[in-house]
């Protein structure tokens, strides 16, 4: 015992030592997730349903935990993704009927693979200095003024993501826009990297095909014997897309004071000393990779069958065996975003297993209340769902409740309802995790987490609000 070693004094004096060397920022960051962990407890304790297993509490308290960590800014983003992942195989590794494996599984899932093609494309366009060529050929046409600029990336981002994965086509946008928010001064490239991926995420509810949830509305909807055409989508979801993707503009010219003055665009055409000395061989070896991609990003499924995620192979493979990316390039790819991505997929997926939106969801079925409130609190719901799980999986979850409330729908047109649900889906942009194209831009590493609010909270409300005044008027109450 005469052996045993003491900590320094007392453990007060050395933990209060240790806690006085920390910066402010440091203790400030501790103190928040303190206050996460015990609220999260308290929470999940408070909100848990009757008869809640030990899988749900836990799952119930990451959600919350998480959320917290996010909005907070307590720990670095992509560490909380690590830490789900890792407290989803712990905290579940003995539960019965449970793969833990599957939450591990999420870092090889098709959207990261997709998400690592399109920075092996932006990275190989930035060092052939294609994105400046190609921002060459698509300025001139959107004028000089800078909110104007702004307003043509956008409004093109949002038709190109009418006919192509909403991911690829961030990628795409982010890849071509690089010259313009790393060689521009001031607010607008932060305006540029928020307007780029809302445009993907709204311009997807034009078309049937331009987001996952609008395919579900369309199945589930068949499945009961109400047919909507190609056509009939885009009457309804185009406007909206367009309008919405206009408001938002408004909103960033108005928050980030884009002016009209002439954008400083010398630099596209300035020689530059630290550009990379390109051969012409390899920029048409660029050029014939980024085309092929971009074709089978938009067509490859529809006509061949190939996943979007497989079309990602084209640059991995064809960049690196080209030479035109080195093991150098390709350590320097921003990993980080996979590993945020990656926990909010393990946190969608035990939401989705462990059936909690739908047990709360669930209760809305026998609760009485009138048509527009029930069609607003489901928009507000989907919204909510979206922005902390796939809008994939919260649509699929929350339009068979919708089909099934008939008695709450009563003689109102049926697929209303479910439009405004599918369409609510590509509303939430609260978190670089709420949507892929949200993390694509927050990788660039010039946007803080905080300044994804702006888009959250104003097309989180605005957006379903239009959808709900449009759907009833183009499909009756």
């Amino acid at each position: 015992m005469a052996r045993c070693r003491r900590l320094p004094r007392d453990t007060a004096v050395y933990i209060a030592t240790t806690w006085r060397a920390l910066s402010p920022e440091s203790r400030k960051k501790i103190k928040q997730a303190i206050a996460a962990f015990v609220i999260s407890v308290v929470l999940a304790l408070v909100v848990a349903g009757e008869g809640f297993s030990y899988a749900q509490y836990c799952t119930l308290f990451l959600l919350f935990f998480a959320i917290q960590l996010w909005i907070t800014e307590a720990a670095p983003p992509f560490a909380v993704g690590v830490f789900i992942v890792g407290f989803l195989v712990y905290a579940l590794g003995n539960a019965d009927g449970i793969d833990v494996g599957q939450y591990v599984k999420t870092w090889s899932d098709g959207i990261i693979i997709l998400f690592l093609g399109g920075f092996f494309l932006a990275e190989g366009m930035q060092k052939t200095r294609l994105d400046y060529k190609l921002l060459q050929k698509l300025l001139p046409r959107f004028g000089q003024q800078a909110r104007y600029i702004l307003l043509g990336l956008m409004l093109t981002t949002a038709c190109i993501s009418m006919l192509m994965s909403n991911t690829a086509t961030t990628a795409m946008m982010i890849a071509t826009a690089a010259p313009l928010y790393t060689n521009s001064k001031g607010s607008f490239s932060r305006a540029l990297l928020l307007g780029i991926p809302a445009a993907a995420s709204i311009g997807g509810m034009g078309t049937i095909i331009g987001s996952p949830p609008n395919a579900i509305t369309v199945g589930a909807l068949a499945k009961q014997g109400i047919h909507v055409g190609f056509l009939d989508w885009m009457i309804v979801g185009m406007p909206l897309a367009i309008i919405l993707t206009l408001v938002f503009w408004r909103i960033l010219v108005s928050a980030y004071k884009i002016g009209k003055d002439p954008l400083d665009t010398s630099f596209l055409t300035a020689p530059s000393d630290e550009a990379p000395a390109v051969n012409a061989l390899q920029e048409q070896i660029m050029i014939a990779i980024l085309v092929l991609t971009l074709f089978f990003w938009m067509l490859g499924k529809q006509l061949f069958g190939i996943p979007t995620a497989a079309v990602s192979g084209i640059p991995i493979a064809g960049l690196t065996l080209t030479g035109i990316l080195t093991g150098k390039d390709v350590r320097a790819l921003p990993w980080d975003t996979l590993m945020l991505v990656a926990g909010g997929l393990a946190l969608g997926l035990a939401i989705e297993e462990q059936h909690l939106a739908t047990y709360y969801v669930e209760k809305l079925k026998h609760v009485q209340i009138d048509y527009t409130v029930l069609v607003v609190l489901f928009a507000l719901i989907t919204v909510s769902l979206s922005n902390f799980m796939s809008n994939t999986a919260a649509t699929a979850i929350l339009i068979p409740v919708a089909l099934s409330s008939t008695a709450l729908i009563g003689d109102h047109n049926p697929i209303a309802l479910p439009l405004i649900i599918g369409l609510s889906a590509s509303c939430a942009l609260f978190l670089p995790v709420s949507t892929p194209p949200n993390a694509i831009a927050y990788s660039t590493g010039l946007l803080k987490q905080s300044e994804f609010r702006l888009g959250g909270v104003s097309v989180g409300l605005i957006g379903p609000a239009l959808i709900i005044l449009w759907v009833l008027m183009t499909n009756g109450s």
